[in-house]
Order: C-alpha cells, then structure tokens, then sequence
C-alpha cells in the first residue's frame, strides 16, 4: 500500500508476449506487418465498421481524418470544447479554424443545442464547417442521433472522437463507429494500450486506404522514391501492434472490471451530500474509463483541487476534469457556444469537477484508500 495509486495505469493480459515474440522471431520488427494487419482487421470486427488504419496515435488518426475531408487553410470545424487538446490541435496542423461547442448535462459531451446554434449562425454567415469532431469523454456516449441529425441537416461530416469510449454502446452499438470517421486511442493510460497508437475506423475503405497512403510518407508507385503530396510518418509499428492485440483479446473484461470500480465509488460516497456522479445516459454503455464526479460548492467545502492534494498526500493520483479548449490561451479568441447564454456547462464541470483512480487492475485495498481519504476530506 506504500506504492503510488495511478489514475489509470497500463495493464497487462499476459498474452502480449505471444505476439511480440512472434515479431522478433520472424523479423517483423520495422513498421507495418503482420500484426498490424490482424489488429485492423480485428480491431474492425469489434467496432463493426467494414474497415480500420492503425495509426502512430489517436491525435494522427484524427490529422488524418481532417485531411481526408478536405480541410485547409481558412475552413473552420467544430469541435467539442470539454476535452484534452489532442482533439483539436490538428484543425490548426492544417491552417483551420477550430469553433468550440460546449457540452450538456446529461452526458458532459457536445450540446446539441450548442451545435444547432452554431449551424444555423453558420449558414447566415455562408461558412458551413468542414468537419464536426464529436469527443466521447470519460467513456460516455455522446447524444449521437441527435448530433448527427443536425450535422446531416447541413451537409457536414462527423468525426467521432472516442479516444476514451472504446468498450462503450450507444444503443446497442460501437461507440466510435457512428461518425463517418472514428478515431480510437491506445495511449498508456487508455482502457486497453500498445504503449502508444490509434486506430482511424470509417466504411469507407477507398477513404481508409488513402490514410494508409498518407500515413506512410504519401510515397508514390515509383521504383524510385517519389512523393507529389505532403505525407506523414504515422503508421503503426508491427511490435505495438501486437501488443494491441492482445489487449482487444481482453477488452470486454476491463471494461466490466472499470465499471465495477465506478460502482465500488458510488456505493461507498453516492450518499455523501453535494457529491454527483457523471451520468450514464438511458440507453448507452459507459466503460467508464475514469469515475469523474462533482463537488457542489454549495455543499461541499472542499474543493476539487483541494481533495486532489489531499490525495496526491496519500501517493494517490487524481486529476480535474479537463479544461474546456475555449478557455485555453492557445485558442484565446476562438469562437465558443455555450449550452445556453446563462449556463456554461463545461466551465461549470471544470470547476467543480474531479477524477478519481479508476485502473482496471487497481486492487480492492488501493481503491478502499482512496474511498477511505475522500470520506475523510469531505465528512
């Protein structure tokens, strides 16, 4: 119990040396090859989409998405703004104008009635956007029939970012495999991880072959080197490939295993006055990749970065939920809808919200002294 308590650290299934030995052992040690293959295929068969690239990172795959859209310079996307920067850095990779949508209360993601605002300034204005990256946070599902409603009304591709909701169902489906493009991530501290990569899914397997295209240096069909396009080095290696399939062998389990540890929390702290759980919404799945929860400053008189350094006093790591993209100094000036002219929902969740140690392989002793630090703090 002297050891640290990680938010989320990696964790192993055992049969990841299987597939890495098989690399060294037939020299597949370079990027692309066999594993990679079979983890796109795979990883394609759980989301249900007809394909899936296998990329460097889930921050590459939505470069890529946005490339394979047309957006340049002067084009402008929308973007969920309650989510870490990844999802947007790569509107500005390409010389575009991120907009940043705020979120709504039943599930923290993009607000559709923030977007539907949007849209229809949009068109007044004759500057319907390129793209609309729709971010999946904590494993929650977005309100995604909604949100893709509006975007159908106008034209207007989606991208789903669900770098955290891998495991998680919207009404009986894949989170990740509604938006004409999908992005996973398999960083160190997703649910399941190849140390670091992503995974671009669509079913458009013309569009997903050109990423492979892109993402291996846009090398041309020449004997020689040959490149008449900017190309990128975001492919997969074959090792981390491997890795990666052995994690999605696994994948239901840690998602069953984080849940149980989000319904541990509740059981232990639901009673506790001013507390609020993030919400799961009524026909959706959350793998609940971290337990996020808020403090009303009404109520409670601690706040969330005083309980993360009472915490961080116990060798226990918790985080604030993320600082919205809009009030970022990065995107100081960028254009931002909230859910209503009186309530900034993502602002209010950053402020009052926190996450707690959620890893799937966090023993019943690690998580019963976090619930034992946290009654603690807020008695």
């Amino acid at each position: 119990m002297n050891k640290r308590i990680l938010l989320s650290s990696p964790h192993m299934s055992g049969n990841e040396q299987k597939y890495i030995n098989e690399a060294f052992e037939t020299n597949w040690i370079a990027p692309l090859g066999p594993n990679v293959n079979a983890f796109e295929d795979e990883l394609a068969n759980y989301a249900g989409t007809k394909e899936a690239a296998a990329t460097s990172s889930g921050t590459a795959a939505i470069h890529l998405a946005l490339e394979l859209l047309g957006v340049g310079r002067g084009d402008k996307v929308f973007c969920s703004s309650l989510t870490f920067v990844a999802s947007a850095n790569p509107i500005l990779y390409l010389g575009a104008e991120p907009i940043f949508i705020d979120s709504e209360e039943e599930t923290w993601n993009m607000s559709p009635k923030a977007l539907a605002c949007a849209m229809r300034e949009a068109k007044a204005e004759g500057k319907i956007p390129k793209a609309v990256i729709v971010v999946n946070l904590y494993g929650q599902s977005a309100k995604m029939d909604e949100l893709i409603t509006i975007c159908d009304e106008y034209g207007v591709p989606v991208i789903e970012d669900a770098a955290e909701s891998l495991g998680s169902l919207y009404k009986g489906k894949k989170s990740g495999s509604f938006g004409y493009y999908g992005i996973y991530s398999f960083n160190g501290n997703k649910i399941i991880t190849t140390s670091g990569g992503g995974m671009l899914i669509s079913d458009d397997v013309d569009a997903l072959a050109r990423s492979r295209f892109l993402a291996t240096q846009a090398r041309d069909a020449a004997p020689h080197y040959q490149h008449s396009k900017i190309g990128y080095n975001y492919r997969m290696s074959n090792i981390l490939a491997g890795i990666g399939r052995a994690q999605l062998e696994v994948l239901d389990e840690r998602v069953k295993a984080r849940r149980n540890v989000f319904d541990r929390y509740v059981e232990a702290l639901g009673e506790i006055e001013g507390l609020h759980f993030m919400p799961e919404l009524e026909g959706t799945y959350s793998n609940r990749w971290l337990t996020a929860l808020t403090l009303d400053p009404n109520i409670v008189k601690v706040t969330p970065y005083e309980l993360i350094d009472a915490l961080e006093g116990e060798c226990i790591e918790a985080r604030p939920v993320w600082k919205p993209l809009h009030m970022q100094p990065l995107f100081e000036g960028c254009k931002f809808y909230p859910h209503s002219e009186d309530n900034v929902v993502s602002k209010r969740l950053f402020e009052e919200g926190i996450c707690l140690p959620s890893g799937s392989n966090m023993t019943a002793e690690q998580q019963e002294k976090v619930i034992t630090t946290l009654k603690t703090q807020l008695s």
